[in-house]
């Protein structure tokens, strides 16, 4: 598997099931070798991270989105572990709270998007307002499509004043999901994860399964592209993602801004 291959071509229509969840390509036949790559993908990251920082003129969103267990929470430890805090940061979207729904469903999400030299990182995002809004028939199908493109138009405006927007579907497999969920069950350091609402979620699986794609092949755009990681291998999942923000990052042709002048000449005393 090519990074390449984990992208969503703009106004293609997809089916979740072909793309396998499996996939392990990227780490070839030496496991030990893979966790090694894995560390240097992070000393990369977090090189390029300071210099988009000091830079300070790009900024860089990260959507990461998923059915429940997937791994949203671990990949953004696993692979951001060696960032600066001072630069990054993570957005989760709950239930909207009455204030956040008086108004329009982009609105609480703009407040968190990245300034200049930072990172954004949405542990779920505004893509929850045509998933679990679909799902549950909270909105009809004309609405949903003009949601499509009101997040066409809002990514585009923020590509558009700057931003690089990377965004990652973590597919794991309804197998994969059920030995996750048992795990937590059966783990006491683990079982305060594990909420009777994800099993109603589970239920809806094909139905989820049907508005991801709708969702993926909707709004996948050159601006904004989605990747599709396999997800059932952490390592594979860890090592895709990483890769995938070092291309993106290095893409920038970044530079440490100028020294001041005669700076070397200053004598410290």
């Amino acid at each position: 598997m090519k990074l390449t291959d984990t992208r969503i071509k703009p106004d293609s229509k997809i089916k979740l099931s072909d793309w396998d969840a499996d996939d392990d390509a990227i780490i070839g036949k030496d496991k030990p070798d893979a966790r090694e790559r894995l560390d240097e993908h992070r000393a990369r990251l977090e090189t390029l991270q300071e210099l988009l920082y000091a830079e300070g003129k790009h900024k860089l969103l990260v959507v990461l989105q998923a059915m429940d267990t997937a791994g949203k929470d671990s990949t953004i430890r696993h692979v951001f572990q060696g960032v600066d805090p001072l630069g990054v940061q993570v957005a989760s979207f709950k239930s909207p709270t009455p204030y956040e729904l008086a108004r329009d469903y982009l609105w609480r999400v703009h407040h968190h998007v990245p300034g200049a030299g930072e990172i954004a990182i949405f542990n779920r995002s505004h893509y929850e307002d045509v998933l679990i809004t679909r799902v549950n028939g909270w909105i009809d199908k004309d609405e949903c499509k003009r949601r499509y493109r009101q997040i066409n138009d809002f990514e585009r405006m923020l590509a558009e004043t700057g931003t690089t927007i990377l965004k990652f579907y973590l597919n794991i497999s309804k197998d994969e999901q059920k030995k996750r969920l048992e795990e937590r069950r059966d783990t006491p350091e683990k079982q305060w994860k594990f909420q009777p609402g994800d099993l109603a979620v589970r239920e809806q699986w094909d139905d989820y399964m049907e508005a991801y794609e709708a969702a993926l092949s909707a709004t996948s755009t050159e601006h904004a592209p989605w990747h599709v990681i396999p997800a059932n291998s952490k390592l594979v999942r860890n090592l895709t993602v990483s890769g995938l923000l070092i291309e993106a990052l290095e893409g920038l042709k970044m530079r440490y801004p100028d020294p001041a002048p005669g700076v070397t000449e200053i004598k410290i005393v």
